[in-house]
């Protein structure tokens, strides 16, 4: 029985070895036909790919401040960050965790506060506000201008029976309720900044793609120092409310402190040959509320000093690893990986016409005469 299993594999196999080696001859045969379809995909993606327009990377990379309890847990420590935990966060529950950034960046506020932002292109022929470059300067291929174009025709030809909404110019925008560009804009920053978040290194990278490589450097430098001014703030609101409140109460223990000597120095220059005891009973008392408001006004000083040094305290600290520069290289598109699929596709949808299409057109046609 084995014998046999064997006999029939030994058999198959070269079968199956002549198969393959026959639809290679077949496509061989016709490899004029291949090459044909090969040079007219390879026409048709040299096309494609010199019709997309050019697009630019540049990328910042930071390390955030983060209060890390190595000392206070050890050895768990040192494992957890060999293990890609960041147990520095579990002791700074009131501040923004990086893992957070991208949300805050992709946040409608966040992308509003990026509309005035001034940009320039590399050649010096255009500069704007970022809302508008976004809007009336990004470049399309030309097949997205056609598709494109009998929409824009339908919605122009509604708008003749329609109220026109007005249209916006990027400033006074309400985050609670935007227009259609400006939600357009906002979806377009998202999908064109992207930050990643390094948890074992604790670092962050920042990367904005543009058109132009000036304007992808100009707006990448402005993402990480709005980002930082974010941060910043929210790690400080604590503190800089405190420190508000801190210096009212030292504004009023001053101002009391003075009456109260100005009161003083009056009744004492009034009553300097009075020897009354009314008047040295009036005396003691005002001496106390000096000495009341002082003890007061010098209290409140120390808390004053105290507040703005918890202000410098929570203000976090940003190294910047790697400061955002204009790109020299386009990120994409490729035009080689473009090239490339477009010969492969048709290389392959000749080679299936050859062993296959042909002989079912072939048996197609005979049924229907039949």
């Amino acid at each position: 029985m084995k014998n046999d299993m064997q006999e029939n594999s030994a058999r198959q196999l070269p079968e199956e070895e002549i198969d393959v080696l026959e639809l290679v001859r077949k496509v061989w045969a016709e490899r004029k036909l291949v090459l044909r379809w090969c040079g007219f995909a390879a026409i048709v993606g040299l096309i494609v790919a010199f019709s997309i327009p050019k697009e630019y990377t540049a990328s910042a990379v930071l390390v955030p401040e983060t209060s890390s309890n190595k000392n206070s847990l050890g050895g768990l420590g040192a494992l957890a960050s060999m293990a890609g935990i960041n147990m520095g966060s579990m002791s700074d529950a009131d501040a923004v965790n990086p893992d957070l950034y991208p949300d805050v960046v992709s946040s409608v506020p966040f992308a509003i506060g990026l509309f005035p932002v001034e940009v320039g292109t590399l050649d010096g022929k255009l500069t704007t506000d970022l809302y508008d470059y976004l809007k009336n300067h990004i470049r399309r291929p030309w097949w997205g201008v056609a598709l494109s174009a009998p929409f824009k025709a339908l919605g122009w030809c509604i708008s003749l029976f329609r109220e026109e909404m007005p249209e916006s110019d990027g400033t006074n925008v309400d985050p609670f309720r935007l227009m259609p560009d400006e939600n357009r804009i906002v979806e377009a920053l998202g999908h064109r900044i992207s930050v990643a978040v390094d948890k074992k290194n604790s670092l962050v990278t920042l990367s904005v793609t543009m058109q132009d490589p000036l304007i992808a450097a100009t707006l990448a430098d402005t993402v990480m120092r709005n980002l930082q001014t974010y941060v910043t703030d929210y790690r400080t609101n604590k503190a800089r409310n405190d420190l508000k409140f801190t210096q009212q109460l030292y504004d009023e223990a001053q101002h009391d402190y003075y009456s109260a000597q100005q009161r003083y120095a009056r009744y004492m220059d009034a009553n300097q040959n009075v020897v009354r005891r009314s008047v040295r009973t009036e005396q003691e008392r005002l001496q106390n509320e000096v000495n009341l408001a002082y003890n007061v006004y010098n209290q409140v000083a120390q808390q004053l000093q105290l507040a703005r040094a918890k202000v410098q305290e929570s203000t976090p600290v940003y190294a910047v690893v790697k400061p955002a520069c204009v790109p020299l290289r386009a990120a994409r598109p490729s035009k080689i990986l473009i090239l490339g699929g477009f010969v492969f596709l048709a290389f392959a949808m000749a080679a299936g016409w050859i062993l296959f299409g042909r002989e079912a057109c072939a048996r197609f046609r005979q049924v229907k005469e039949s």
